[in-house]
């Protein structure tokens, strides 16, 4: 099936309010660019937050359509939405399905974390080395490959951990990516929440190639806060409602500040935590945030990239 792709030359500060216009627009995926890298697909992002901001000054946004879109029709909506746009600024092509999904292809290789995790793409086959554990993700759903730092940090924490037998819940879980890496670190179960209903599908795509599907639930976030709040109850009925030994979230630091009490409530005194998806410089107002409930707090940095990570207080 064929596409349409708009490509806007935009100022990083300027992203959150188009990629909201898009969204309104009706685009089914965005991703960013370096507007200045030598190379079309030279520090690609695929898997940024909504509202996330890159690193470089000046990005190249692309949005894809359907391919019967109306590009005039486009360009006007974009024009009363965005009086600021320059035309020149925006360009369209066809783009071919098979174009698209080997594009993504190309930037997912064989990644390791920490001392034994890896991740594959599933079209290449991992080796037969009892040392290390292999996650296998679709390089088609760019939900979350491990590319980002964020990610990286997150992966490179569960990899640290003791997770025999252990109940991890991940938030924000994308593609299931920390979620699956816990499964096959060892944890006995995972529970995977995000807003988008395709992650969740992702989620569960990827959690059957893993063989870990049955041990992986998958839930919208009012499931999982309606759970959370009956988490007292001394038989509690739904999968979420019981709080996690091991609690991960990979989001943005707008949303890890006011979700800081559900986040508590959803793991054990005592349970190890970690947040990512943080810009260095957010950290401290999430420190301050979270020492309410956890402690033993530390920061790691990768790149501009930070993860918070402690234990729930007893």
């Amino acid at each position: 099936m064929p596409w349409l792709e708009l490509s806007l030359t935009i100022r990083s500060e300027q992203q959150p309010r188009v990629e909201e216009a898009l969204d309104e627009l009706g685009a089914l995926s965005i991703t960013l660019q370096d507007a200045d890298a030598e190379t079309p697909d030279e520090q690609a992002i695929f898997e940024p937050g909504v509202g996330e901001l890159p690193l470089w000054p000046t990005i190249t946004l692309n949005a894809l359509f359907d391919a019967d879109a109306d590009r005039r029709g486009l360009s006007e909506a974009l024009g009363d939405l965005l009086p600021w746009l320059e035309p020149d600024h925006m360009q369209f092509r066809d783009v071919a399905d098979e174009d698209w999904e080997r594009a993504w292809m190309d930037q997912f290789k064989p990644m390791p974390f920490g001392r034994r995790l890896w991740i594959y793409p599933w079209n290449i086959e991992p080796p037969a080395d009892p040392d290390i554990v292999v996650v296998r993700l679709d390089p088609g759903l760019a939900f979350g490959s491990g590319t980002h730092p964020t990610t990286s940090l997150c992966l490179a924490w569960l990899d640290s951990l003791d997770l025999a037998g252990k109940r991890v819940i991940d938030f924000g879980c994308g593609s299931g990516i920390l979620a699956i890496a816990a499964l096959k670190l060892g944890a006995a179960s995972a529970v995977g929440v995000d807003n988008d209903p395709q992650a969740l599908t992702a989620s569960a795509d990827n959690a059957e190639r893993n063989d870990v599907a049955e041990r992986l639930a998958l839930f919208l976030p009012e499931d999982f806060a309606t759970a959370s709040s009956t988490s007292a109850s001394a038989t509690p009925a739904h999968p979420c409602a019981s709080p996690a030994d091991v609690f991960v979230a990979n989001i943005l630091a707008g949303p890890l500040g006011e979700l800081a009490p559900t986040f508590a409530a959803a793991a054990k005194p005592g349970a190890p935590f970690a947040i990512s998806g943080i810009l260095h410089g957010q950290q401290d107002e999430l420190l301050a945030r979270y020492a309410e409930w956890f402690e033993d707090l530390r920061v790691d940095m990768l790149e501009d990239w930070v993860r918070i990570s402690g234990r729930r207080r007893d």
